[in-house]
C-alpha cells in the first residue's frame, strides 16, 4: 500500500513541475505573442487564479501524501523535503491569498498596457507585483524539482 502512495506522491509532484513548466514557458508565452498586450493580458489574467489554486491543492496534498510515505524522521532527505513542501505552501497560500489579489487591483489601475506609459504609477506598481508572482513562481518550480530530486523513497 506504501508504494501506491509513494506512487501517488510522486504523480502530485509531476503534476506541481509540470504544470507551472507548461504554463510559465509554453502557456503564458505563446498567448503574449500571439495577441497585444491588453488582449493577451486579459486572457491569461482569467487563467490566473485557477492556476494558483492548482497549484495551493497541489501543495497541500502533496504534504499530506508526504506523510504517508516519508521514512525515517531523522534523515536528511525527511527535514529537506518537509522544509520544502511547508515553504511552497505559505508561498502558494501567499500567492492566492495576498499577491494575486492586490495583483489585480494594480491592474485595475492600469488603463492600457498598450497606450499607457510604463513609467506609470499604476503599470510600476503592476510590474512589481508581476515580477514577485514570477519570482515565486520560479522558487515552486525549483521547490518542486527538488522534491523529485530528494525525495523520501520506499523500502522494498
Amino acid at each position: 500500500m506504501k508504494n501506491s502512495w509513494f506512487s501517488f506522491y510522486n504523480l502530485v509532484l509531476a503534476l506541481w513541475v509540470g504544470g507551472i513548466a507548461i504554463f510559465s514557458f509554453l502557456v503564458a508565452p505563446i498567448i503574449f505573442k500571439s495577441y497585444g498586450l491588453d488582449t493577451a493580458g486579459g486572457i491569461v489574467g482569467k487563467l490566473l487564479l485557477p492556476y494558483f489554486w492548482y497549484n495551493l491543492i497541489l501543495a497541500v496534498l502533496a504534504l499530506l501524501v508526504f506523510f504517508l510515505v516519508a521514512g525515517e524522521r531523522a534523515k536528511p532527505a525527511y527535514r529537506l523535503s518537509l522544509v520544502l513542501l511547508t515553504a511552497a505552501l505559505v508561498i502558494n497560500l501567499f500567492i492566492v491569498f495576498r499577491l494575486y489579489p492586490e495583483a489585480i487591483r494594480a491592474k485595475q489601475e492600469v488603463t492600457s498596457f498598450e497606450s499607457e506609459s510604463p513609467d506609470s504609477p499604476a503599470r510600476k506598481r503592476f510590474a512589481k507585483l508581476h515580477g514577485a508572482s514570477a519570482a515565486l513562481n520560479l522558487v515552486l518550480l525549483v521547490d518542486g524539482i527538488v522534491l523529485l530530486i530528494a525525495g523520501p523513497s520506499v523500502k522494498k
